[in-house]
């Protein structure tokens, strides 16, 4: 009997093979038992999971205690991309991640409250984009493996404060001593060669504290002294002056679309949309999707945002747009 599965699990089955960690992996195979239809068609399928469950559990309670050696320095990624966040100490890093995705975050008013980098998700339309707050950093204060951490990254917001005089002095210094290290900051619309991709990361200046007196002025001279290629933008996250706009600048520096599967005769799934890097075509869908909808495409019907597509029967090199539908035919 045909296991007739749903494309949901193809798009959850699909995320089983990035997972990292057993706790990871128990809670994907969960997932994929609840959307499996239930019938003797699945029988075995379902007792396949049930028992990778109950071994990865088995692992994990077998696996031995060892010493803690201090936090986790590499922060696993999740949603549609990785964007780190670092500034000097008392910009208002953390207050700014807190406000953009509501979770509560250590914030105080003493320098260096962040002591290790921590994920956050910033929901912005109909996806999540993991923020990572780190630690504070100077010209003369960086972790070694800080660097390392911008470069496993996809972009960089780097936040100024413009309560403070030396403001640029200090951002000046924090570029020159990442660029020491091999990262380097450029604009948000930049094209970077696959070969520089580690090394040189599309960034957005927050200037935090725009709602203190003299800021206006403050942030026209931030632009005139700090050089650099990247895009800036005036904030507070104290007010939340510009924090909507904030958010759409940091999707910006992702450079992705967001493609939305229908199955024929079905209502397109707008609410976990497919993130593809700008540029992927129908192939690229259906890779994503699942291996075999790859190896056995037919053709694709799209749907376009603007109404332009509706429904059009395309090859697989079409280039997908932002907010596309695809149909995958087999």
């Amino acid at each position: 009997m045909p296991a007739n599965l749903p494309p949901e699990y193809h798009k959850i089955e699909a995320t089983l093979r990035d997972a990292k960690t057993a706790a990871e992996k128990i809670e994907i195979c969960e997932k994929l038992i609840s959307v499996i239809p239930k019938h003797k068609g699945t029988e075995k399928l379902v007792a396949l999971y049930k028992s990778k469950i109950a071994k990865l559990r088995d692992e994990m309670q077998r696996r031995p205690a060892t010493a803690r050696r201090g936090p986790s320095l590499r922060i696993e990624r999740s949603g549609a991309g990785q964007v780190v966040v670092t500034g000097p100490p008392n910009a208002g890093k953390s207050m700014l991640i807190k406000v953009l995705t509501g979770a509560e975050v250590e914030v105080a008013d003493y320098p260096f409250t962040t002591r290790f980098p921590s994920p956050f998700m910033m929901p912005f339309e109909n996806i999540k984009v993991q923020l990572v707050d780190t630690p504070p950093v100077t010209s003369e204060s960086m972790e070694p493996w800080f660097p390392e951490m911008i470069k496993t990254s996809d972009a960089v917001v780097l936040v100024a404060d413009l309560g403070d005089p030396d403001a640029a002095g200090l951002l000046e210094g924090i570029i020159s001593g990442f660029k020491g290290k091999k990262a380097e900051f450029t604009a948000s619309g930049a094209e970077i060669p696959p070969e520089k991709a580690p090394f040189l990361k599309r960034t957005l200046l927050a200037a935090n504290k725009s709602d203190l007196d003299g800021t206006g002025k403050a942030f026209e001279d931030l632009n005139t002294l700090l050089e650099g290629p990247f895009d800036r933008l005036a904030v507070s996250a104290g007010t939340g002056f510009h924090i909507q706009e904030l958010k759409r600048r940091v999707f910006d520096l992702l450079r992705i679309v967001r493609v939305h599967s229908k199955v024929p005769g079905k209502k397109a799934e707008t609410d976990s949309p497919f993130a593809l890097k700008q540029g992927s075509t129908v192939m690229d869908m259906a890779r994503a999707v699942h291996k075999d909808f790859a190896e056995k495409l037919a053709f694709a019907r799209v749907w376009s945002k603007d109404g332009a597509l509706e429904g059009l029967r395309l090859n697989r090199d079409y280039v997908l747009r932002d907010e596309d539908i695809v149909e995958l035919h087999i």
